[in-house]
């Protein structure tokens, strides 16, 4: 299980951007896909997290009510739609995936992607 992070980039403070993260290797049936983020000199941190159906959501306090993640199966993949970005949300995202339910613990994850840069001037 492969998965792909893209959609980084340089957006000014009230911006947007969308964040994919695409599977290969299987489908996300069944799996659940979580954000996490890493700012530089801090430790990652959760961002928020689905199951595949998207019947089960969690988002940090930070981001609650700016981000969206949903999923298309179709597609194979999971967005974290970015709407009102501040310069606080500069990091690097990662996507990660589990079977099952969603987690807000990173530990809980079996496969990560190789991560985007996010960076929100002000």
């Amino acid at each position: 299980v492969q998965l792909q992070a893209s959609g980084g980039g340089l957006v000014q403070a009230g911006g947007s951007l969308r964040l994919s993260c695409a599977a290969s290797g299987r489908t996300f049936s069944r799996y659940a896909v979580g954000w996490f983020r890493q700012a530089p000199g801090k430790e990652r941190e959760f961002v928020a997290a689905t199951n595949w159906s998207g019947s089960s959501t969690y988002y940090a306090d930070s981001v609650k009510g700016r981000f969206t993640i949903s999923g298309d199966n179709a597609k194979n993949t999971v967005y974290l739609q970015m709407n009102t970005l501040k310069p606080e949300d500069t990091a690097v995202y990662y996507c990660a995936s589990r079977y099952n339910n969603p987690s807000r613990w990173e530990y809980e994850y079996d496969y990560w992607g190789q991560g985007t840069q996010v960076t929100v001037s002000s």
